[in-house]
């Protein structure tokens, strides 16, 4: 089995056929999805898709590029709505200075409530890194000497410096369809360089379509293609690659084996 620690099912790209979608994922292997929240504002869209399908769980956070509309989100207001028997990490949140979508003053600030939601419920932050390595890795070190939190580096793109941070503070690395771009290798270096128990492995979906689907809308089930190329490069079959990235995920997801059932949900 596979898990796919990072898509989006909410967004329109699934709207027509979402059971289908999750069907192929399920047949292709992979047996669990986190659908990842963008806006708190729409928390119940995305607790409706868990609780619709068994296999998937899922998030509640701002993304960077929303942090200016959503800083009224407290860390109590992310703790209260986490509590919801299939919601299973805080995020995503973080900074990316590639696109300045929201000042990053605004971004730091989300940032930091978002941290502070994570060390509280000891759920993993979702972490959204681009282009800001610095200030991410300074932020992160500052935090984690307040109270130790878990987090995903999520999509992971940056630099060795950030990831062996990361490795340092005890987050997760999760590597996403550019780990099998044949420009990449750089990227495969780093997975190499990052500890086998902090590996993770995700689509990102409907962004980022692995090869042999580059170009294509990305879905669950193609993170099977990554995970191919992540035990390529740190010399696993792809049977150990799977067992120990699905290992990983439920470490780092805990809550999916302590909820309840659906059924029970709905």
């Amino acid at each position: 089995m596979l898990i796919d620690t990072h898509c989006h099912l909410d967004f329109p790209d699934f709207a027509e056929d979402l059971p289908a979608y999750v069907a192929r994922a399920e047949a292709a292997g992979v047996g669990r999805m986190v659908t990842i929240s963008t806006r708190v504002a729409r928390f119940a869209d995305y607790a409706a898709i868990a609780e619709r399908f068994p296999s998937v769980w899922f998030s509640v956070g701002t993304h960077p590029h929303q942090a200016h509309e959503e800083l009224d989100v407290t860390a109590e207001r992310l703790v209260d709505l986490s509590r919801h028997p299939r919601c299973v990490a805080i995020g995503e949140a973080g900074l990316d200075y590639h696109y300045d979508s929201s000042p990053r003053e605004a971004q730091a600030q989300g940032l930091r409530t978002h941290i502070a939601a994570a060390r509280i419920t000891q759920l993993p932050l979702v972490i959204h890194s681009r282009e800001a390595d610095d200030d991410m890795a300074a932020i992160l070190r500052e935090e984690m000497g307040k109270g130790a939190f878990p987090a995903i580096l999520h999509c992971f793109t940056a630099g060795e410096a950030l990831a062996m941070t990361g490795v340092e503070l005890g987050l997760y690395v999760s590597f996403s369809g550019i780990l099998t771009f044949k420009t990449s290798e750089n990227l495969r270096r780093i997975a190499r360089m990052v500890p086998r128990e902090r590996l993770l492995v995700e689509t990102d979906a409907p962004y980022l379509a692995p090869v042999p689907f580059r170009g294509k809308r990305n879905e669950p089930s193609y993170v099977v293609e990554t995970a191919k190329v992540l035990a390529d490069a740190i010399g696993l079959s792809f049977d150990e690659a799977a067992r120990m990235t699905t290992e990983n995920a439920r470490r780092c997801y805990w809550k999916m084996d302590h909820a309840a059932p659906v059924a029970q949900v709905a």
